[in-house]
């Protein structure tokens, strides 16, 4: 397994992946995949022989801040690193440009996994979302 930061990838292997993360949206299309890729600051996906087990990119201005987000590895490959290897390539990727400020949103039950990398709550911070106004709970 290597991984290796891309600018492009197999559409649907990279919808694959986003299905496998429970965040994609059934009416979307795979259409969009090389966009979102190119549009990424880094993109890395995680290649088992020829095929995507995992991915992660990196979202920022090139100068002083980043997120990392879609953090995916397939159910059958995870507990084997391969979570760990993404991370770490993408805040290497981060820190080799002098990035002031790299975050991230962390799901339910993954907080013990970026603490390893040494991330921390951000006490006092909270994360939003945009909603719809009648949407504003």
């Amino acid at each position: 397994m290597t991984v290796r930061t891309v600018g492009a990838w197999d559409a649907e292997e990279i919808v694959g992946l986003y299905r496998a993360g429970e965040w994609w949206k059934e009416e979307w299309t795979a259409d969009g995949i090389p966009a979102l890729i190119e549009g990424s600051f880094c993109f890395v996906v995680a290649v088992d022989d020829t095929r995507a087990v995992g991915m992660g990119r990196a979202i920022s201005d090139g100068c002083s801040d980043a997120y990392l987000q879609d953090i995916i590895v397939l159910p059958e490959y995870r507990g084997h690193g391969i979570g760990d290897a993404i991370v770490e390539a993408l805040v290497e990727f981060c820190t080799a440009r002098d990035l002031a400020w790299i975050g991230l949103i962390a799901q339910p039950g993954t907080v013990a996994f970026y603490r390893r990398h040494g991330f921390a709550r951000m006490t006092g911070h909270v994360p939003m979302l945009l909603k719809e106004e009648n949407d504003l709970s």
